[in-house]
């Protein structure tokens, strides 16, 4: 890989200038001149949607390289600007490095670098500390900007020897992974395809040119969404290197199965764990559940249930079996995600808005045994036009929309998500189309209509609380009491109408409360002390997750605004609307315990809470008679806890064993292969 990387990269191509304003935060950070020897532009894409670009200029300034760079895109409305200044030797290796704006629309980023004598000197926010500065290293923070990556890149030409050490945090690998021929502007070129681990969560997959140039980032971003970016000229091999990426990730997912080897052969008993079966029967002590062929063929008191002969026996004695949990607002988006919900005890998973080759390939990976994860229900979205829109699958008029619903059969996805831009009149069809095809629709309330108009035009359930809120406040609010800043008030006739009108219909929620707790609680506060898994997660993501929040003038109108929520779903849940669990992602794995958490904090008893992750899924999926409790004949998804969950529900995170389908894992194993702590 080092000779490969020496021969590709050690060019640094001079690219003609390229226009662009300058962004505003640029100037705070640096103002040195000297002689342009490189410009570029990169166009950055969301869900292969184009959404902003990156300008970047290389200059020489007293024998030393400055790159500066202005990278800014606007997601669904909200504008995301960051600017760094990266100074360098002649060798590449950094001095200088800062970048101040953001990294998502929740994430802020304002760190400095300065490097001398041998000692580094990091700033981040107001934390300061110094370090020794390591034999090879580099300056970088996270996936953006790319101009930063290139640089990293020809860094590792100059400096070859396997993982480089980065400030502020961790170590970058990069790993050649072949070569693809796509269509750019000036015909058919072949790139070199790597591999970069580190940067982010995860793995990205990046192309080089001949002359060494960086042409193409697919990854993803702060917010886990799928990211790509193309330098100018190359917009027509977007769809090759998506699919090439998502076909490397699929190798990934393959070599990661290969580590995890679950054992899946032969008879399973677990003994002597207490059985919380998820149907609301009492827990069953000193039980036993026999599981055979990936099926559970036996489970309840020792005295009924025999454990056969030959069979492979878990000793659960101090323990408890509870059912595999269900995360109903996923978005899997790197192969990263398989190992990590598994860990975390969560069986089945609802993708509510992916790329669809993308998510296909990995649903398939997973479910035919060529990776690790858990099974997996797709929801395919679709979008109208506007500001707010996501993605590359429009739906302007009715026509597009039974088409797309019918593609989305075709590929096997169970329910349509509609996201924020789709008209009434399209809504409709959607609906009726999904609807005479077995499908169900969920998503977004789209922007103009409400949530009455939602339902009454054929949305089956609805993800995000703050939908339901909108509907449940007076209307208008007043002037003296706008109405999100007041307790909210179940017994209003708006809020009794809301709650009436969704029970009638059925209407499934999937709050998310612990995504609107991220963005939420005060800026002030690390994240950590909400969510103590963020102190286990990848280092690259610590930083970004812990610095969310809001400041401190927004604090108590942030703090009266997230428990009207919570008291919204406590209404909603008293009066019997269905409430699946889900989390938007959040921090990978941990969330999903502590949207449960949130749950119980919100009237939910513990039983409740955990059917709310296990038993009503697959109620509202359809799928009842095969998953979602611990019963004979239902799938072997279930979980071995050290600790009792209706005693405490926080107790869903202390997990010994997993079971999916029948294979067992080693939740510590799990965590490992994806860069996390145990």
């Amino acid at each position: 890989m080092q000779r490969q990387l020496r021969s590709a990269l050690l060019v640094i191509a001079f690219a003609p200038p390229v226009g662009g304003a300058a962004h505003p935060l640029r100037a705070q950070i640096s103002a040195d001149t000297g002689r342009v020897i490189e410009q570029g532009r990169f166009r950055l894409h969301k869900f292969a949607q184009e959404i902003g670009a990156e300008t970047y200029t290389i200059r020489d300034l007293d024998s030393a390289l400055v790159v500066q760079d202005s990278f800014r895109f606007t997601d669904r409305g909200t504008p995301v600007p960051l600017a760094t200044t990266l100074r360098l030797r002649p060798d590449l290796t950094p001095t200088y490095f800062a970048a101040k704006g953001n990294t998502a629309r929740g994430s802020t980023i304002d760190a400095e670098i300065t490097v001398a004598g041998g000692e580094a000197a990091v700033r981040e926010g107001v934390e300061t500390r110094r370090v020794a500065a390591p034999g090879r290293f580099f300056t970088v923070a996270g996936y953006a900007p790319v101009a930063a990556q290139m640089m990293l890149v020809r860094y590792l030409a100059r400096h070859p020897g396997g993982s480089v050490d980065v400030l502020p945090h961790g170590s970058v690998t990069v790993e050649r992974r072949g070569v693809d021929t796509v269509e750019a502007d000036g015909g058919r070129e072949v790139l070199t395809r790597y591999s970069v681990s580190g940067l982010i969560w995860g793995r990205e997959t990046v192309w080089t040119d001949a002359a060494g140039r960086l042409v193409a980032v697919v990854g993803v971003d702060a917010e886990f969404d799928h990211f790509e970016a193309l330098r100018d000229g190359y917009e027509p091999a977007l769809p090759a290197l998506i699919a090439s990426a998502a076909s490397d990730g699929m190798r990934v997912l393959a070599e990661l199965a290969a580590r995890a080897a679950p054992a899946a052969a032969g008879t399973l008993a677990i003994t002597g764990a207490t059985l919380v079966d998820g149907t609301g029967a009492a827990p069953v002590r000193d039980a036993v559940v026999v599981v055979r062929a990936g099926r559970i063929v036996a489970a309840g008191p020792r005295a009924r249930v025999a454990v056969p002969a030959g069979a492979r026996v878990i000793d659960g004695r101090g323990k408890w079996i509870i059912p595999g949990l269900w995360d109903m607002h996923a978005h899997f988006e790197q192969v990263e995600w398989g190992p990590i919900y598994l860990a975390a005890g969560v069986t089945t998973v609802r993708d509510v808005g992916n790329v669809r080759e993308f998510i296909t390939s990995v649903r398939d990976a997973v479910r035919d045994g060529r990776g690790v994860g858990p099974r997996m229900l797709l929801a395919g979205v679709v979008d109208g036009d506007g500001p707010f829109a996501l993605g590359v699958q429009r739906v302007s008029t009715p026509e597009q929309a039974r088409a797309w619903v019918r593609r989305y059969h075709d590929a096997g996805f169970q329910q349509m998500k509609v996201y924020s831009s789709v008209k009434l009149d399209v809504l409709r069809a959607l609906t009726q189309e999904a609807h005479r095809l077995g499908m169900t629709v969920t998503g977004h309330v789209p922007e103009g209509i409400d949530a009455y108009q939602g339902v009454e035009a054929g949305m089956d359930q609805i993800n995000h609380a703050t939908y339901v809120l909108a509907i449940m406040r007076p209307t208008p609010p007043g002037p003296r009491n706008p109405a999100d800043t007041l307790p909210l008030d179940p017994s209003t006739p708006e809020a009794r109408r809301a709650i009436d009108f969704l029970k009638r219909h059925g209407t499934v929620i999937d709050p998310t409360l612990s995504v609107y707790e991220m963005f939420m609680h005060p800026a002030r506060v690390p994240f950590r002390e909400y969510e103590p898994g963020v102190g286990k997660i990848a280092p690259e993501l610590r930083v970004p997750l812990n610095n969310t929040g809001v400041p401190p003038e927004r604090e108590a109108a942030a703090r009266v605004r997230f428990q009207r929520l919570v008291d919204a779903v406590r209404a909603l849940h008293r009066a019997g609307v269905p409430i699946v669990a889900g989390t938007d992602q959040t921090v990978p794995g941990h969330s999903l315990h502590r949207e449960l958490e949130l749950y119980v904090r919100a009237g939910f008893t513990p039983m409740e809470a955990l059917q709310s992750a296990t038993l009503v899924p697959a109620r509202v999926m359809g799928m009842e008679r095969q998953v979602g409790t611990v019963e004979a004949g239902k799938a072997a998804d279930l979980l071995l806890l050290d600790a009792d969950p209706l005693a405490d529900i926080s107790n869903t995170r202390r997990i010994h064993t997993v079971i999916a389908g029948g294979r067992v894992y080693d939740p510590a194993t799990l965590w490992r292969s994806a860069g996390f702590e145990p």
